[in-house]
């Protein structure tokens, strides 16, 4: 009896622990949160000391990835809001506005009183609704050393005609389908009929001519063992479309398109292409082991093509004196490496080109180039694979990358920054090229930049390091003056 009771203490000790210690972790958690709201809410502070709306001509901005780059609905212009940029040690967030002038190739740095607070992947759209309205919802908030993270979900407007922001508020969110109506600003909740995605991440919309809404691919993570998650890529399509032409019901259908689809992938960009087509560029495949993770980026183009269901590869055609024969399908690999580089071939397949990629800690990463064969987007390829056809050759256009900014103007498309690895290090980029949609020909590099000149600072194990706040501040100098205290923020 004696041998009994023993165990049973024991085994009451080991429960009171263990709840010690979930306890002690939810104080933790609490006490981040709360860390991160009052450096939300010093920043804002710096925010409030904007009182006039400024409008300033400058350079190109800073690198940065997960911002948003949307269309203006009634002017030739881009534009550019928030996103993130981590060098080795530090992550910086921004609510900087920016905007690009299409015609005059120009950029302005747009200051507005009462802006979000600072943040990266967030969603935005525009409306055409009062002069042009620039939607805001949710995104993330992180720590100076990234190891901590705050999520939105707010949301917020931008009116584009009187430069203004206005914060929407009395909302509800779920994780769930819901419709923003813009005129009474309320939600309603939609519950559609049939099986619809499965929960997941990074999953991209678009529209279709009809009206419905497509969601393709996505990222969600399994536990297959104790402490050991397996990911998974999505590369499933639904459609949510209104049932028998009723606005009030809605039905999803699992969509089962042909053609060509994307590899699997995560971190790509979509956008709206001409003749209504969703446009679809880059991103990574992560392949996972237990203590690795290896990234292959991508900078080629698919299109989706909703009246015909169907996938297509976006080729381009090439300068036209230097077309060559060759049978479809062949691929090549050049001999040697290349240095640190975000200007290489563009986007051409099938023709798979690998270049090594050295980091300054000698780590070697394999990126790999895709090289078209002629034709325009969003037109089938034939099903002879022995059949000759032209290949235009290499043309400069966007390195591989993941997580970049598209816009769509006048059959033009814009990609802007993003990211890729070279083994521990992430180089952020913030370059911009265009693509006549219609013509498919080359890249047209509006912006360049090196990833070579690029600060990279190695990680440290400093505990103070961690403590400091300025690295989140972001991206106004003028605030690191006025605050103080903030040094060292880029923008």
């Amino acid at each position: 009896m004696g041998k009994k009771g023993k165990k049973e203490k024991k085994g009451r000790g080991a429960e009171k622990t263990a709840a010690k210690m979930e306890k002690k972790v939810s104080k933790r958690s609490r006490k981040e949160e709360e860390d991160l709201e009052a450096l939300i809410a010093h920043f804002q502070t710096l925010d409030a000391k904007r009182t006039q709306i400024v409008e300033t001509p400058c350079p190109p901005p800073s690198p940065r990835l997960n911002a948003s780059l949307s269309v203006h609905p009634e002017k030739d212009e881009l534009i550019l809001f928030g996103g993130e940029y981590f060098n080795g040690q530090k992550t910086f967030l921004y609510n900087e506005l920016y905007v690009y002038n299409i015609r005059k190739d120009a950029w302005t740095k747009v200051d507005i009183p009462s802006p979000p607070p600072r943040r990266c992947a967030h969603q935005a759209v525009v409306v055409p609704q009062g002069g042009g309205q620039l939607w805001v919802f949710g995104g993330e908030f992180a720590s100076p050393n990234g190891e901590q993270f705050y999520h939105y979900k707010d949301l917020w407007v931008l009116h584009l005609a009187t430069k203004t922001w206005e914060q929407v508020k009395d909302y509800i969110y779920y994780n769930d389908v819901y419709a923003f109506n813009l005129d009474t600003f309320t939600w309603s909740k939609l519950s559609p009929s049939g099986t619809g995605p499965t929960p997941r991440s990074g999953c991209q919309m678009s529209v279709t001519p009809q009206g419905g809404i497509i969601i393709y691919g996505g990222y969600s993570k399994q536990r297959v063992k104790k402490d050991v998650d397996k990911g998974t890529r999505h590369s499933d399509m639904f459609l949510l479309k209104p049932e028998d032409g009723r606005e009030d019901k809605w039905v999803w259908t699992r969509m089962n398109p042909s053609g060509v689809r994307p590899t699997p992938r995560s971190g790509f960009s979509v956008a709206m292409a001409p003749n209504h087509q969703t446009l679809f560029f880059g991103g990574v495949c992560d392949e996972e082991e237990e203590e690795s993770l290896a990234g292959e980026f991508f900078n080629d183009l698919y299109f989706y093509d909703a009246t015909r269901n169907r996938w297509f590869e976006g080729q381009l055609k090439g300068p036209k004196s230097e077309k060559k024969k060759r049978r479809r399908g062949r691929r090549e690999e050049p001999e040697g490496g290349s240095k640190l580089a975000c200007g290489g071939t563009g986007t051409q397949a099938p023709v798979e080109v690998v270049k090594e990629v050295v980091a300054e800690d000698g780590t070697v990463v394999t990126i790999k180039q895709v090289l078209a064969t002629p034709g325009l987007a969003g037109q089938p390829q034939s099903e002879d694979e022995d059949s000759l056809e032209e290949a235009g050759s290499p043309t400069p256009g966007p390195c591989p990358r993941s997580n970049a900014m598209l816009a769509v103007k006048h059959g033009v498309l814009y990609v802007y920054g993003g990211m890729f690895e070279a083994g521990d290090r992430q180089v952020t980029l913030s370059d911009l090229h265009c693509l006549d949609l219609h013509r498919m020909e080359a890249w047209k590099a509006l912006v360049e930049m090196d990833p070579e000149t690029q600060e990279w600072l190695e990680e440290t194990d400093s505990e103070e390091d961690s403590e400091e706040v300025e690295g989140a501040e972001g991206g106004d100098e003028d605030e690191d003056e006025d605050s103080g205290e903030e040094s060292g923020a880029e923008g």
